[in-house]
């Protein structure tokens, strides 16, 4: 068990420093990362083909890699938005890690990327202690999940600096408690912004590219509570340029997440 624990101790530093090398040369050359998390099906990809046509609309320029187990079905229906988008195949991994997000991005990232948007596997767990050397993290759950899914994934909202609530059309016709779900959020991840959003009638479609241009532009990012205490002997936070004092603060899950991955 200790050998075990030491092994992943030893994966997590490895990443966490490739994540703040890759994290500083995508700030040097002016480029935010965004990373997404979200369960299969919460309908992330669909917000994001909107986000990604809005920035086109506005001249922004902006890139996406979506990862998945299998299929470029993501990659396609994000390439309708007009913007350069990446495909990756995980081989049956269940989370990106900054190894293989760096091996993607050389020699295809365009050079005048301002916003990259990482959409990563879909899963709450795996891809929740890994770093990809963003500076803004966003995890987004479905009306359809149920409120109490941030309490059943601590680590994936209680590391987020910013959450999305999609499909909120759907809303009345799940009977979904929002106050429910509001509670489970800050009981997890106190003070983080929670922006209710629809791809299929635009509500709230736009916020996610206006938060991650702030932070393009120095804004600072939501630090989690859960970010601030060191894990594994490793202290959280990173650099994020001018007017980021502190990333986002994620590059271990804290050890109650243990009981998460089990």
């Amino acid at each position: 068990m200790c050998r075990t624990v030491e092994l992943r101790q030893a994966v997590l530093a490895r990443n966490d420093e490739g994540a703040r090398e890759l994290r500083a040369r995508l700030l040097a050359r002016g480029t935010v990362a965004v990373n997404l998390l979200s369960s299969p099906g919460s309908g992330k990809t669909a917000l994001l083909e909107a986000e990604l046509a809005l920035a086109r609309e506005r001249g922004i320029a902006v890139a996406a890699l979506t990862a998945d187990l299998a299929t470029e079905n993501d990659a396609l229906r994000l390439a309708r938005s007009g913007a350069p988008v990446k495909q990756v195949l995980t081989d049956g991994l269940c989370h990106l890690e900054t190894e293989m997000l760096t091996a993607q991005l050389a020699g295809w990232l365009p050079r005048d990327t301002r916003l990259l948007f990482v959409e990563n596997v879909g899963n709450l767990v795996c891809p929740a202690s890994y770093d990809l050397g963003e500076s803004l993290r966003v995890v987004l759950a479905s009306v359809t999940e149920g409120e109490d899914k941030p309490l059943k994934y601590p680590t994936a909202f209680g590391l987020a600096n910013l959450v999305l609530v999609t499909k909120a059309d759907l809303a009345a016709a799940v009977e979904f408690d929002e106050a429910a779900f509001l509670a489970a959020v800050a009981r997890v991840n106190p003070g983080v912004e929670v922006v209710h959003t629809s791809a299929r009638t635009g509500q709230g479609v736009g916020t996610l590219l206006e938060r991650a241009r702030a932070v393009l532009d120095g804004a600072p990012v939501h630090r989690p509570v859960m970010a601030g205490a060191p894990q594994h002997g490793h202290p959280h936070g990173h650099s994020h340029g001018p007017g980021h004092s502190h990333g986002p603060g994620h590059p271990h899950a804290p050890a109650g997440a243990a009981a998460e991955r089990s």
